[in-house]
């Protein structure tokens, strides 16, 4: 074999070994942002539970059937809105009460009214009812569609009272970070992420393979959210 030869195969393999190093990088990095996006879930979790005049209600709470988090999501518009963001699922079993690993999932869409601006809000879903899970999960759903969403109530002795929210498999809850009228779930589009799912489970698993069946062998990271999940409101 000649020099030439020898300098060629030498320049293929490392370029084998870089990219393969590269997608190894990718892969981890990949990893940690599911990670990340269950830590950001745990804060964000605490933090609304527990405002001290407009947190969630422990009796809202006690009746969830799953909880939907979806960190920073991000708002712009003027008139014509859009938003976008990622967050994670996680189910109540009926019988123990225990909370599911979480799936992952995606929150796209739009909303007309009377907004201006841009700006992050972290949200949470608070699913009432069997039924309201299933639909969430089935497809690419919209709230206030297929799914029936309303502004959740706020503060410790609140109740879902009137019939809109009696009525409404979703109860929603924000937290602005920014100049943002008007804004709303209704009109957007929660889908499953399943290529988040197999990236931090490390197989491809649906999102009802996870939430329902129990599937997978979750990282250690979640049980901080289980712990998050099951303490009462402070």
């Amino acid at each position: 074999m000649n020099l030439n030869s020898r300098t060629t195969m030498w320049g293929v393999a490392m370029c084998v070994a870089a990219t393969a190093a590269i997608g190894t990088a990718r892969l981890a990095a990949q990893d940690d942002d599911e990670a990340d996006r269950v830590g950001a879930a745990v804060v964000v979790l605490n933090e609304m539970r527990d405002a001290p005049d407009n947190g969630i209600p422990q009796s809202i709470y006690d009746k969830a059937e799953a909880i939907a988090i979806f960190p920073s999501v991000k708002k712009a518009g003027f008139i014509v809105g859009g938003q976008w963001g990622r967050g994670i699922i996680s189910v109540r079993e009926p019988k123990t009460g225990r909370w599911s690993s979480p799936a992952f999932l995606t929150l796209t869409g739009g909303s007309f009214g009377a907004q201006i601006g841009g700006t992050e809000i972290d949200l949470i879903l608070v699913i009432m009812n069997r039924r309201g899970v299933e639909r969430l999960l089935a497809n690419e759903v919209k709230l206030g569609g297929e799914v029936s969403a309303a502004a959740g109530p706020v503060g410790r002795a609140a109740e879902a009272s009137t019939d809109l929210q009696l009525r409404a498999e979703i109860l929603s809850y924000s937290r602005s970070r920014g100049l943002f009228a008007g804004a709303t779930v209704n009109g957007s589009a929660i889908k499953e992420d399943l290529d988040a799912n197999t990236r931090f489970y490390g197989r491809a698993l649906s999102s009802e393979d996870i939430v329902f069946d129990r599937a997978g062998k979750a990282p250690a990271s979640v049980t901080v959210l289980r712990t998050a999940l099951d303490r009462p409101a402070r």
